[in-house]
């Protein structure tokens, strides 16, 4: 089924700020998606939620539409087929595909921030972002580690997603920001979009296209919000798991 962008409340753009985000249906992104409705965000905001694969209830996103405020606009982009590799598509990327890419360049805004699926935001999250961007290419916020089971937050992440010329990934790659503490300036920001196509060399399961966004990013002017408003829900599938475990462990 391809749905086209589709509106799911009446707000005129430009946006003062748009939310892109890639799903495969799972239950969480209800959680994800209600978190930016309830931004405390004078502006108006523009989410664009693009369709991997649907793996969740059939009537997931009809509900969800019907509960956005009157300053957002719901965009739901659903091809009725996949485009990252994995999933039988030709973009290497396999945290959605061509997603995030399309999405940034559709967005009806100049300011957009990422949220993936099975993440979520402090109602504080857009406002601080909105105000560490001025004067910037980008900004980004710190974030919370968070049980996958129980979803209570854990500890404030201070050894990864801290920013350029820190933490544990600068030595190898200069620092790091997760995807949903993000928040680009899409004109100025431009190179960085088909970035998130682009995972990097060797990587077989095509997870680093964040990497590759930072490298880029890493080259523009930056600002913290310093406030850890953006929540990430720990896989233990990951890699990185054992020592994220040791780290809060030792910070308690």
């Amino acid at each position: 089924m391809f749905r086209a962008l589709t509106a799911s409340k009446r707000c005129n753009g430009p946006f003062d700020a748009a939310v892109v985000i890639p799903t495969v249906g799972r239950q969480t992104l209800a959680r994800a998606v209600r978190s930016v409705f309830e931004q405390r965000f004078s502006g108006t905001i523009q989410i664009l939620i693009g369709v991997d694969v649907w793996r969740g209830e059939a009537g997931m996103l009809t509900a969800l539409l019907e509960e956005a405020p009157s300053n957002c606009g719901v965009w739901v982009f659903d091809l009725g087929y996949s485009t990252a590799s994995r999933h039988g598509g030709f973009t290497p990327a396999g945290t959605g595909g061509a997603l995030r890419t399309i999405l940034s360049y559709a967005a009806h805004s100049r300011l957009v921030a990422y949220l993936d699926d099975d993440n979520w935001w402090d109602a504080d999250h857009l406002s601080s972002l909105t105000r560490a961007i001025l004067g910037h290419d980008w900004a980004f916020s710190l974030r919370w580690f968070v049980d996958a089971e129980t979803s209570k937050p854990l500890c404030v992440d201070r050894w990864e997603s801290v920013g350029p010329g820190a933490g544990a990934f600068q030595k190898r790659f200069g620092g790091f920001v997760d995807p949903s503490c993000l928040m680009l300036d899409k004109v100025s920001c431009e190179g960085a979009l088909p970035s998130w196509c682009r995972p990097l060399k060797g990587d077989g399961l095509g997870m680093s296209t964040d990497r590759t966004v930072f490298e880029y990013l890493r080259g523009k002017r930056a600002a913290g919000t310093g406030q850890a408003t953006a929540y990430y829900t720990l896989s233990a599938s990951d890699p990185n798991h054992p020592t994220r475990l040791a780290w809060i462990a030792d910070s308690r």
